[in-house]
């Protein structure tokens, strides 16, 4: 378990790292601050308009090259999104992640962010509907549901050794349901063959509800790092049945409710297998226990599918 002060460490390594590419590129940033830091530290370069994603907080069974490939699709996918008009986080500089002191690192256009507006679920789906729109032609290629990767089982398998939060029935449980999600849910054809009628495209993959900037020019979405093909649902998940119909009315199309259980089922047990990062992040912990009772609580694979 990381200490408070392993963790500082880390941080500043990671600023440190920040600062030194901006400078390598030619950006010329002042006294460097922290906006941000749980999954990622995310730098600010002030008096550039720049902004720095370090990701710290890593999966085990993580592979760099294939996070370096993910980061090439966010930054492609966020530069054609601005390029069409849609309002988001643009990359600079480059297409390709930077690397830096042993980090993989992406830059990002400084956006002034004003208090976020009180909660509007018509506001949320029309915002989710919007990014669908704006997706929906998009040209990149793009894996499937690649929040629903290998990392997973990887980290189930580790938090065998660190049963502190996720008990041994917990994780032969998220176990037995992972194994029954990922032939459906974490394979195009075997999704298409279980439910033909879903409405597939390119998701923003990540809560896109609750990573929404207010500006002084409107709401602005960031935070593509999962962006990936597969079921409109997967980004409805846990945003609650008004959200749900507000999206309905925007986007003129109906969600299955099979299908949005079983995300809201596969979202579950991914966090569960981020429990397997606690130690890298201790508030992790505490701040998820919540969602893993949840989970305890609810019918396995969402009552859909059988164990």
């Amino acid at each position: 378990m990381l200490t408070d002060a392993d963790r500082a460490a880390r941080t500043q390594s990671a600023v440190d790292a920040a600062v030194g590419a901006a400078r390598r590129l030619g950006y010329s940033p002042g006294t460097p601050e922290v906006l941000h830091d749980l999954f990622s530290v995310v730098v600010a370069l002030d008096p550039e308009p720049v902004v720095v994603r370090v990701p710290t907080v890593l999966p085990p069974g993580h592979d760099p090259e294939r996070q370096r490939a993910q980061q090439r699709r966010e930054v492609a996918v966020c530069r054609w999104l601005a390029t069409s008009g849609h309002p988001v986080v643009a990359p600079i500089f480059s297409d390709q992640p930077v690397a830096e002191g042993g980090f993989s690192m992406t830059f990002w256009t400084r956006v002034h962010t004003l208090p976020p507006p009180e909660p509007s679920p018509a506001a949320a789906g029309a915002g989710i509907a919007a990014i669908h729109t704006a997706l929906r032609s998009c040209p990149l290629e793009l894996n499937w549901m690649q929040p629903m990767d290998d990392t997973i089982p990887a980290m189930l398998d580790a938090l065998r050794a660190d049963p502190a939060y996720v008990s041994p029935d917990d994780r032969e449980r998220a176990v037995r349901e992972w194994d029954a999600l990922a032939p459906v849910l974490g394979d195009r054809a075997g999704f298409v063959s279980r439910f033909p009628r879903a409405h597939l495209q390119p998701l923003h993959g990540d809560a896109p509800a609750h990573n929404v900037l207010t500006t002084p020019t409107g709401p602005v979405d960031s935070d593509f790092e999962h962006v990936s093909h597969g079921p409109v649902e997967w980004d409805l998940t846990f945003v609650g049945p008004e959200v749900v119909s507000a999206y309905e009315d925007a986007a003129g199309h109906a969600v299955e409710p099979e299908v949005l259980a079983l995300c809201e089922a596969a979202r579950l047990v991914q966090l569960v297998a981020w429990f397997a990062m606690v130690p890298q992040q201790p508030s992790l912990g505490e701040g998820m226990r919540p969602l893993l009772e949840q989970w305890r609580d609810s019918p396995p694979c969402g009552g859909v599918l059988d164990e």
